[in-house]
């Protein structure tokens, strides 16, 4: 089993919103080495830190699990769409995505927070720079950031 921490605006997808329908489609991931853990690494079952982005408060807010192999992201095909690329084509598309299930909301576990846990240190979306909306996350730090949100 893989761990990964999966970054969405939660305008846009929220854990509130993924409790709501169960299950969502991951769209909108216009970065390669992003699409590449959908498309090579990530299994059915794996676990998903749900982190919220781009908001007053980012960080962790629940756990999902990933419940789709990876297949062709619609939206790439959809000229009204943000997240349209004019050149993908549904013989070659360029996007993929994997379908996420919830399974938990959880009291959020802030990037302030995240940030002063010395246990955490090593976790990609930690890492000065990094701006994937996808990272892997390592057992270690999967059990790390249980444990602290099991303690709020």
């Amino acid at each position: 089993m893989n761990y990964w921490l999966m970054k969405s605006e939660p305008d846009e997808a929220s854990i509130h919103d993924l409790q709501r329908a169960g299950t969502l489609p991951w769209t909108g991931v216009r970065n390669y080495q992003a699409r590449n853990f959908m498309r090579d690494e990530m299994q059915l079952g794996d676990g998903v830190l749900f982190y919220h982005s781009s908001c007053p408060e980012p960080g962790i807010a629940g756990l999902a699990e990933v419940c789709s192999a990876a297949y062709p992201d619609a939206t790439q095909f959809d000229p009204a769409s943000p997240y349209y690329d004019p050149k993908s084509s549904r013989e070659s598309p360029r996007w993929v995505h994997v379908d996420v299930r919830w399974r938990e909301t959880t009291p959020l576990l802030s990037l302030k927070a995240m940030r002063e846990a010395p246990e955490l240190a090593t976790m990609g979306v930690l890492q000065k720079g990094s701006r994937l909306s996808i990272t892997p996350v390592t057992p270690a730090e999967w059990q790390a950031v249980l444990k602290r949100l099991r303690a709020t």
